[in-house]
């Protein structure tokens, strides 16, 4: 099967193509490099320089090669820049969907796995968060992929088209091959082991006061093969679960020093840290339940302990201590 991979030279879509040609699958690769990296494209896929939100330059990926399903991943994912420029979120994570959708509408492509995120249910009510949790997005950024998630549907409507979206929760860690390095960093892990690197002179705390055991935030990490590992198996039942939503996540939190503390034991180095106040829209505790993909698709997160998820970021960062090396050409 020749899959289509969005945004493949970013951090999980780069790992995803990378799991689906361990398994046999055929890659071509797809994304515009504006965040992502050419040197975390596999070298084994096939790449395509092309932008989403230029119909031509899709046109021509399609026709060029045989198609046979869609792995979405491409967009704009900063919550705080979604803020302050929500018509990039939009354009990215709307306009130009629908630009990939027709095109996979005309060239009759029955399969397509959309990369969601958690940041479509808004602050919770309940947690473990269920997918049947209400949604009420709270920044553009999630908002984008709740409307894009609602177009998916009506595309299945109208032209028969299998999906199934995954609901991310805090993705981390890192292949033996590929790992995490964003043009502007804002996850936590990558943080840390900066810190711990002396690559950043100290990582900011975000409030100490929540209603959680040690006062900080509580989030559910989730390692990126894990992530692989849902998609594919999404995509081989894709007839079974066509229209579902599924949460990618560890029914399972950890706060922030939990995080700092593990970091520091696997390191062996001291992570120097500040304290700061809290930042508006951080909610205390965002866990995932992880129910409905164990029981739908037999999914089990085997790769995201705590120890597991930081020891593999730390052996890829010291490999990498400043990200990819940017080839010059393309």
């Amino acid at each position: 099967m020749n899959v289509l991979v969005t945004g493949a030279a970013g951090y999980i879509g780069s790992i995803c193509a990378e799991v689906l040609l361990s398994r046999g699958y055929q890659v071509i690769a797809l994304d515009n490099l504006q965040e992502g990296h050419a040197a975390a494209v596999p070298p084994q896929a096939i790449f395509c320089r092309a932008d989403l939100g230029v119909r031509s330059e899709i046109e021509a990926v399609f026709s060029r090669h045989k198609i046979d399903s869609v792995m979405h991943f491409a967009g704009e994912a900063l919550v705080a820049k979604s803020v302050r420029e929500p018509s990039t979120f939009y354009a990215a994570n709307v306009a130009a969907g629908v630009n990939l959708l027709d095109a996979v509408t005309r060239h009759g492509v029955k399969k397509f796995i959309f990369s969601s995120t958690a940041a479509t249910y808004g602050e919770p009510h309940t947690v473990p968060i269920p997918e049947d949790h209400s949604k009420n997005p709270i920044n553009p950024y999630g908002k984008s992929k709740l409307r894009f998630e609602e177009i998916l549907s009506d595309y299945r409507a109208y032209t028969g088209l299998d999906y199934a979206t995954l609901r991310y929760f805090n993705a981390a860690g890192a292949s033996s091959e590929h790992g995490e390095a964003h043009r502007v960093e804002t996850h936590l892990i990558p943080k840390v082991l900066d810190a711990a690197l002396g690559l950043l002179p100290q990582l900011e705390v975000f409030g100490s006061d929540y209603p959680t055991p040690d006062g900080t935030c509580v989030r559910d990490y989730i390692h990126v093969l894990d992530i692989a590992d849902s998609h594919l198996r999404a995509l081989e039942s894709i007839e079974s679960v066509s229209g579902e939503a599924f949460n990618v996540g560890n029914s399972r939190g950890f706060s922030i020093l939990e995080v700092l503390d593990a970091a520091e034991k696997i390191t062996g180095r001291k992570v120097p840290r500040k304290m700061s106040p809290r930042r508006p829209g951080d909610p205390a505790v965002l866990v995932a339940s992880k129910e409905k993909l164990r029981q739908s698709l037999g999914w089990e997160a085997r790769h995201s302990s705590l120890e597991e998820i930081i020891t593999s970021a730390w052996y890829w960062k010291q490999k990498h201590p400043h990200g990819y090396a940017e080839a010059t050409s393309v």
